[in-house]
């Protein structure tokens, strides 16, 4: 037994101590050839360090051997030396037999770079090269898929499938096609392809994206169906749950769909788009302190958010809690970006407890934002009236009709004024 066949036993043995002491002896004894095979089976076990070195003593021996120079390239990649990768890899020329798989290898290391477009260039010259290898035609797929240029990924893994090859590096290129059809917006496509995918290979994302992908074409029971049975597989999954949600209330089943928004926060509780849409059906069903409860906790999240705090507003005005409606406004009015609700809302609060020249500063101020808005000039047209303001009731009243003419609590208001 070669010094290479004790230190590959030895490591599967789990006594590493005594294989780096063989794997010494090798290094110092064993042939070339063997000393090759040891390199890959070292690196098909994690340890690139031993393979490294093992690979640099080859490549003492055989300068010209541009394929050593491939592998250790590689290694380099892993071990995030990108510039000893890049040097590795210049040395190669484009005669070498090795220049293909130079290509690849600086392909992949692009990409851990970021840098997709270099690494899409060395991909195309690879396959001008080997216009038939299934290995780059499969790279370049994985490349646009992974960057989301789906409409080049399909024409990259239909070639693949219409030579036959289903399955390649453990991706099953069925699935990769299905899910680029869906990418493109293509789902009558998608879906013909996501169907063909057996139970025991449908990993989550890809059942996710089937659920999707019936929704998109109106197969709502399917995709009802599907989107439970993710949450059920994986309750962590947490973007399934709003579409699940949406499906619901549009059924009308309300109370179902505030359970699965809720357990949808239970799993994402900082999606503060789940918190608004939770809300939402909360006050559906007039659960108003739920929904106080969860916009609360919702800014606790995210307290620059202005819609929540417009919402949370809004709610506090309808259920007349106005010293806390009071105290939520003041941390906002005044910021460059304020929505003028939050003024209106302001004012209205100021009205009903009777300060008046407060509530004046805060209408005005929304009015300079929302004068075009009907239901708040119908507010403050009424406001205006109670306060003495003729004129500005008037001119309200009378931006209100252009669009309403018919609406009788305005002109009955209207005539009181314009007599009085």
């Amino acid at each position: 037994m070669s010094f290479s066949e004790e230190t590959l036993d030895l490591i599967a043995q789990g006594k590493i101590d005594e294989a780096h002491k063989k794997f010494a002896w090798a290094l110092r004894k064993d042939d070339d050839d063997t000393l090759y095979s040891l390199a890959e089976e070292l690196y098909s076990y994690g340890l690139s360090t031993w393979a490294k070195r093992t690979y640099t003593k080859l490549l003492e021996r055989y300068p010209d051997e541009d394929s050593l120079r491939t592998a250790l390239a590689d290694i380099a990649i892993g071990e995030g030396n990108d510039d000893e990768a890049l040097n590795y890899l210049a040395s190669i020329q484009p005669t070498s037999p090795a220049y293909l798989e130079a290509l690849l290898v600086a392909a992949d290391l692009y990409q851990t770079q970021g840098m997709f477009d270099v690494s899409e260039q060395k991909l195309l010259t690879a396959a001008s090269l080997a216009p038939d290898e299934s290995v780059i035609q499969f790279a370049l797929g994985e490349l646009y898929f992974n960057t989301k240029q789906y409409t080049k990924a399909i024409g990259c893994y239909l070639d693949l499938i219409k030579q036959g090859i289903l399955n390649l590096s453990q991706v099953n290129l069925v699935q990769r096609l299905g899910l680029s059809y869906a990418g493109a917006g293509r789902f009558e496509q998608a879906l013909g392809y996501l169907e063909q995918i057996h139970d025991d290979q449908l990993d989550n994302d890809t059942l996710f994206q089937l659920a999707f992908t019936q929704l998109q074409l109106d197969r709502v029971d399917d995709a009802e169906r599907n989107f439970k049975k993710l949450i059920d597989e994986d309750s962590s999954y947490g973007t399934a749950y709003p579409y699940l949600a949406q499906i619901q209330e549009d059924k009308g089943d309300l109370a179902q769909a505030l359970r699965t928004y809720e357990e949808g926060l239970a799993v994402d509780e900082y999606n503060t788009n789940l918190y608004r849409k939770t809300v939402e059906i909360a006050l559906k069903l007039g659960k108003t302190a739920l929904a106080e409860k969860l916009l609360r906790q919702a800014l606790e999240q995210d307290p620059q958010n202005m819609t929540l705090v417009v919402q949370l507003s809004n709610l506090l005005v309808e259920l007349k809690k106005d010293t806390d409606n009071i105290q939520l406004l003041k941390q906002y009015l005044g910021d460059d970006e304020v929505d003028p609700q939050l003024y209106w809302n302001l004012g209205r609060v100021y009205a009903r407890q009777d300060q008046l020249a407060l509530a004046e500063e805060n209408y005005d101020a929304a009015r300079t934002y929302l004068g075009q808005q009907d239901d708040f000039i119908y507010d403050v047209a009424f406001f205006y009236r109670n306060v003495g303001r003729r004129d500005d009731a008037l001119e309200c009243i009378n931006a209100y009709l252009q669009r309403h003419p018919n609406d009788s609590t305005m002109l009955d208001l209207q005539d009181q004024l314009m007599y009085e």
